[in-house]
């Protein structure tokens, strides 16, 4: 299928043939400055085709793509590009200022390639001299498109730096067999059935291959995935320069997307927004094409879910739970009777389990919480940290696996109930909230857009429930009606003592919370509003 439309960028347009020939080209340029087998090469950049493409690239060489935030500052930059041990740097040049900040701080980093572009909000000065940088065009257009790499291998290694939503930034890393079962398609995400082989997934999409719509950033693993698994099933992948929900309807639209891709609420809840105001010149979006809308990575509210189901209630609408350290762990499909307000429901992956304290499986069904763990397929470890690495693995009755921090209840028909990261639990008189079941019900509030909840400092408690919230527009904050919707949902002492009211809610590039950012603005900002803590209980 070398004339199917492979990649939708932009009003760019590529077909199976035309990617396949430009990736070679980079790769072919990449190989004559000296990348290799076992490299890495940093990526530095919002979406564009470039960046598609280079990640192929890189993997033709048996190499491994480094993602580094678009947003990343020369400090942050500078810190991933020495943790990788990057050999090269493929960035757009409106970061240009940035890379030659750091470039001499990395002994590592050989060459540097810059293509046409900036990411979206930000405009960095002229940088001071543009150093020894070759043109990602001129590059390739020395180069042959031919494939006549070596042979690769299950053993090359693919890694994801995580977010550092909880500190600085880690390298994931994963065999390249291992992270296919886990995130590919390798494995059957409704089933848990290993496929026989890649050329199995390949052939299920000759015949009815499907338009996906990818909302996220590439520097985010799950946007990355749904790249590389729809290009594995000959699908064609429409990938958005930023985060726009009306530019994404308009692109279902035009495109007629099958699948849509998104991350939790911070991208479903302007969406379906969007959707009901219709086009800013008027008349009615068209998304009849549109059969499934699955979420991944971040939450999404019951009251959003509500909303989807009352639109597309012919669409398939799913959430799964995984991690940069897991992969796939779990999925749920999403119906009107089945919507739990304390967090998601999903079916476990076939490896997974949930284990207390003592590193022991907890029965299902006993109402026990604990930590989610994921066997069969795993990752290696973190890139040059050996103790984190240690920290990550758990033996499990002889059994090798991953805990990376989720925290569930094992149900007896076999689903888990998702509570969140045990790193954003907060502890509060001895009491244990999880931040996103509190936050579900505050956005079910018709007054309030988005919220986040995090613990603040309390002499008496050691820990408050705070939340900060963004409300909609023409709405005036209300505390009390919070507090009063709250409590016909929760228990008294998960609901917030201090609130803090923000125009817009810190998020991070992917979409997801982030907590960090919420925690400095509680801590330099006075509340907007406060209740007695005595009242908590």
């Amino acid at each position: 299928m070398p004339d199917r439309v492979a990649l939708v960028f932009g009003g760019r347009r590529v077909t199976y043939a035309q990617f396949e020939a430009r990736a070679n080209q980079l790769a072919h340029h990449l190989a004559r400055h000296g990348v290799g087998p076992g490299d890495h090469v940093a990526l530095y950049a919002s979406n564009a085709m470039e960046a598609a493409e280079t990640m192929f690239a890189v993997c033709k060489l048996r190499a491994a793509t480094i993602n580094v935030n678009f947003r990343s500052t020369e400090n942050e930059l500078r810190y991933v590009l020495r943790d990788s041990d990057a050999v090269a740097l493929v960035h757009q040049r409106g970061l240009s200022a940035n890379v030659e900040a750091v470039r001499g701080d990395c002994p590592d980093l050989r060459h540097v390639v810059a293509f046409e572009g900036s990411p979206p909000g930000i405009d960095l000065p002229a940088p001071a001299t543009t150093g020894n940088t070759a043109d990602y065009e001129e590059g390739l257009a020395a180069e042959s498109p031919d494939r006549d790499f070596p042979e690769r291998d299950p053993n090359d290694i693919f890694i994801i730096y995580t977010g550092g939503t909880t500190g600085r930034p880690k390298g994931v890393m994963w065999r390249h067999e291992d992270i296919w079962r886990v995130l590919g398609g390798g494995v059957d995400f409704m089933t848990g059935e290993p496929i026989e082989d890649e050329w199995q997934q390949a052939r299920s999409g000759v015949d009815s291959p499907l338009i996906r719509l990818v909302a996220a950033p590439l520097i985010h693993g799950q946007a990355q995935w749904v790249m590389f698994g729809g290009f594995f099933m000959g699908g064609t992948i429409v990938l958005m320069p930023k985060f726009d929900a009306h530019d994404i309807w308009r692109a279902i639209t035009e495109e007629r997307v099958n699948v849509l891709a998104i991350v939790g609420d911070a991208m479903a809840r302007p969406l379906i927004e969007a959707y009901r105001e219709g086009p800013p010149d008027g008349g009615k979006y068209d998304a009849s094409s549109l059969f499934a809308i699955s979420s991944t990575a971040a939450l999404m509210s019951p009251a959003v879910k509500r909303e989807y189901l009352e639109e597309f209630p012919n669409a398939l609408l799913t959430e799964a739970v995984g991690s940069s350290e897991t992969g796939f762990s779990g999925i749920g499909i999403i119906s009107k009777d089945a919507i739990e307000p304390r967090g998601p429901r999903v079916n476990s992956a076939r490896e997974a389990i949930v284990i207390d304290e003592y590193n022991r499986p907890i029965t299902p069904g006993s109402g026990q919480v604990g930590r989610l763990a994921r066997g069969g397929y795993l990752p290696r470890g973190y890139y040059k940290d050996p103790e984190k690495t240690a920290q990550l693995f758990v033996d499990v009755e002889g059994k090798r696996y991953t805990v990376p921090g989720d925290f569930a209840i094992p149900e007896a028909d076999g689903t888990f109930l998702l509570l969140g990261r045990g790193n954003t639990c907060i502890n509060t008189g001895g009491e244990k909230v999880y931040p996103e079941e509190v936050e579900g019900v505050l956005k079910s509030h018709p007054g309030v857009f988005d919220a986040l909840v995090v613990g603040v400092p309390d002499e008496r408690l050691g820990s408050r429930v705070g939340a900060i919230v963004q409300w909609r527009e023409g709405h005036q904050p209300d505390i009390a009606a919070l507090d009063t919707l709250g409590r016909t949902e929760l228990a008294g002492y998960k609901m917030p003592r201090s609130y803090w009211w923000v125009d817009q809610m810190p998020r991070l590039a992917t979409g997801k919370a982030d907590y960090t950012g919420a925690r400095r603005h509680t801590e330099e900002h006075s509340p907007s509003a406060q209740l007695p803590t005595t009242a908590s209980r």
